[in-house]
């Protein structure tokens, strides 16, 4: 009778809510293999991510490629993380919006893309859209996501959308400018701003789905993330947060729940929440926005003026 009552005990608490998989988090990489820059090169950049990922002993990443980037040089960086165990996945090959394409015109994209990921190995059938567009419409969205199931493939969503690429850029322009940059300040920005909406969405996601689910960090492949994401990672973990692996965050019950709204933009639990009444001005975060972050990298003094 006690072992019984013990073993449901076991059971009820795994199955509470708020303890189902709190603060695990998957690392996705949009646009790769991105093309050289004024900071580093792209055999930089995917060299020091790597490294940044192994160090942190990361179980895995999805580095989600923008085909038309494929070339005989990019190949081998793309090569390079498939060979360090990481897995790469569907991301178009012209990186169109699917809200401005034709619908027949966006799959063959993707049918496109997906001939041209076939000589890798290590290559997930996931498909994300850019700019988390799923199309102009409901109708176009539900017709997109028929499509990508005959073709398939399976919707590579992200619940914590960020403006990282934004960040990125002005840390890479100061230094197209050769203007001296604070590495320093740039850490602490990039780590507090990502870590920022991180929590964010997570606390939507508690309020419209009573839960913390296994989330997907979207991020891109650029300078910034090779400079700081170990140090992301560290503050993540830091702040109770694990590291899981895309797959894993992949079978959480989100992935099975696709509302039925034409507001996707900032994430499958933005998406979720929006379907339950939540409007979309309370569903995407101040700091993505260019204007709020070009003041807040001013203020940062990460650019040294003389």
């Amino acid at each position: 009778m006690c072992n019984s009552i013990f073993r449901f005990f076991i059971l009820f608490i795994t199955f509470l809510p708020f303890n189902i998989h709190a603060r695990e988090i998957a690392l996705t990489f949009d646009d790769a293999p991105t093309p050289d820059s004024a900071l580093m090169t792209g055999n930089e950049r995917t060299q020091k991510l790597i490294s940044a990922l192994k160090q942190a002993q990361i179980p895995d990443a999805m580095f989600f490629v923008k085909a038309d980037y494929i070339n005989s040089q990019t190949s081998a960086r793309l090569k390079q993380y498939t060979d360090a165990g990481f897995h790469l996945a569907n991301h178009s090959f012209t990186h169109q919006s699917a809200n401005q394409l034709d619908i027949n015109a966006y799959a063959v994209d993707v049918y496109k893309a997906h001939l041209a990921l076939k000589p890798f190995n290590n290559v997930l059938n996931y498909h994300r859209f850019p700019y988390l567009h799923y199309g102009k419409d409901l109708s176009d969205i539900n017709q997109l996501q028929k499509l990508l199931i005959e073709l398939g493939y399976k919707d590579g969503y992200v619940t914590i959308d960020n403006f990282d690429w934004y960040i990125s850029a002005l840390i890479t322009k100061a230094a197209e400018e050769k203007k001296p940059i604070n590495y320093e300040k740039a850490r602490d920005f990039y780590v507090n701003s990502l870590y920022t909406s991180i929590e964010f969405y997570d606390g939507i996601a508690r309020k419209s789905l009573k839960r913390s689910p296994r989330h997907v960090l979207l991020l891109h492949e650029n300078d910034a993330a090779a400079l700081f994401v170990g140090d992301l990672i560290q503050h993540l973990r830091n702040k109770g947060w694990k590291i899981i692996s895309p797959q894993q965050a992949y079978k959480d019950p989100i992935a099975r729940n696709f509302p039925q709204v034409s507001f996707h933009k900032q994430g499958r639990v933005a998406a979720i929440a929006n379907s339950k009444g939540i409007p979309e001005a309370e569903l995407r975060h101040p700091s993505e926005n260019e204007d709020y972050l070009n003041q807040a990298f001013v203020a940062a003094r990460i650019v040294e003026i003389k």
